[in-house]
């Protein structure tokens, strides 16, 4: 981040107040409760008189959003879905779509639970995944929380959300969007309608070194022609901010495609990353780019140390804790990085929760 913008920013957050959220804690009466721990209701969030009215889960007015639910990550799927209402004009015209884990403590019932008593206003659907269904597939990765089974539930988007869910953003846990949710919609609608044969929008990154996310064998045995006839060059995308065509993606058997590329790292070992690679495999070169402002990633430092990263220059709309170091955690440590803070505007974890600015401080 350039020197003036970190001046400003921490000039902002130092003069954010006191929150002026409900001080209504909820602890979940479950036996997880204490894994779930306390959150603050969030403000309701409603509609512009603009807005287009939807009374069913299938309107297509409504934004689609689908992200999972887990007792680690629940901290920052909360503050996420509060910086969406938030920046959103239409909030109630955004349905979400949670998909946890099937039973057990930090289960469906429980999350989704808790989400409600939240956002007690919020239009969504919990959804249980059963681990069972790619367990068999994954593969040891340099991070053991990248070889969770929830991580791999954007790859059965298609089977698990209702048919009548045409398109869909599938957003990490570890994210704030400082900007209304819609634009990403819109962009990725229009970029998809301008390309039939495509599947996913996401912004790409073309600059990266995409060959360091497969070994060395892969590059040097058959396998290193797979991208070969691709659209156009294939360049590293982050999964963590995709929107999905749902219905190609269901007409297209995509799921059996990664299934076999996760089959064959078994055998082989072509990458050292957990769900990230089998997507690219699939997908790089196919995919219609967005701005870059809809991911601001790294944030989370590298997949090692998740150490404090500046900013990328340019516009912010999404800002992305990829990496190792989550917000929350190193909130908690009292080693906060830089951007963390504004992370915290949005957390509505305890009661020492901030109010969220009224107008996005990255729109310069």
């Amino acid at each position: 981040m350039a020197a003036p913008a970190a001046l400003f920013l921490l000039l902002f957050l130092h003069s954010v107040s006191p929150a002026a959220l409900r001080s209504f804690p909820f602890s979940s009466s479950s036996s997880s409760s204490s894994s779930i721990g306390t959150y603050s209701e969030a403000p309701q969030f409603r509609n512009a008189d603009n807005c287009s009215a939807a009374s069913g889960d299938c309107e297509p007015s409504l934004v689609h959003i689908a992200m999972t639910l887990d007792l680690h990550y629940l901290r920052g799927s909360v503050a996420a879905v509060h910086s969406i209402l938030h920046h959103s004009g239409c909030p109630e015209s955004i349905f979400f779509h949670f998909v946890a884990n099937a039973y057990g403590p930090g289960g469906a019932e429980d999350l989704s639970g808790t989400i409600r008593a939240v956002f007690p206003s919020l239009r969504f659907r919990a959804y249980r995944f059963r681990e069972d269904r790619v367990r068999r597939l994954i593969s040891a990765s340099v991070r053991s929380a990248l070889e969770s089974p929830l991580n791999y539930a954007r790859n059965y988007l298609g089977e698990v959300l209702d048919p009548c869910v045409r398109r869909v953003i599938y957003l990490d846990s570890d994210i704030l969007v400082i900007d209304d949710v819609r634009h990403l919609w819109d962009a990725a609608a229009a970029a998809l309608a301008a390309a039939p044969e495509a599947v996913i929008a996401a912004p790409e990154y073309c600059h990266a070194n995409f060959t360091r996310y497969f070994t060395a064998s892969f590059w040097k045995g058959r396998r290193g022609r797979t991208f070969h006839g691709r659209r156009r060059r294939p360049c590293y995308f982050n999964t963590g901010v995709m929107v999905m065509d749902l219905e190609r993606w269901r007409a297209n058997d995509y799921v059996q495609r990664i299934e076999r590329w996760m089959e064959i790292q078994k055998q082989e070992r072509i990458y050292d990353l957990g769900s990230l690679p089998p997507f690219l495999l699939v997908f790089a070169g196919e995919v219609e780019g967005l701005d870059h402002r809809w991911n601001q990633h790294g944030l989370g430092g590298d997949n090692v140390k998740g150490s404090c990263r500046g900013m990328h220059p340019g516009p912010v709309s999404l800002l992305h804790w990829s990496g190792r170091g989550k917000p929350w955690d190193r909130m908690d440590a009292g080693e906060p990085c830089f951007v963390d803070y504004l992370w915290k505007i949005y957390d509505l974890y305890g009661s020492s929760s901030s109010s969220p600015p009224t107008t996005s401080i990255f729109s310069w």
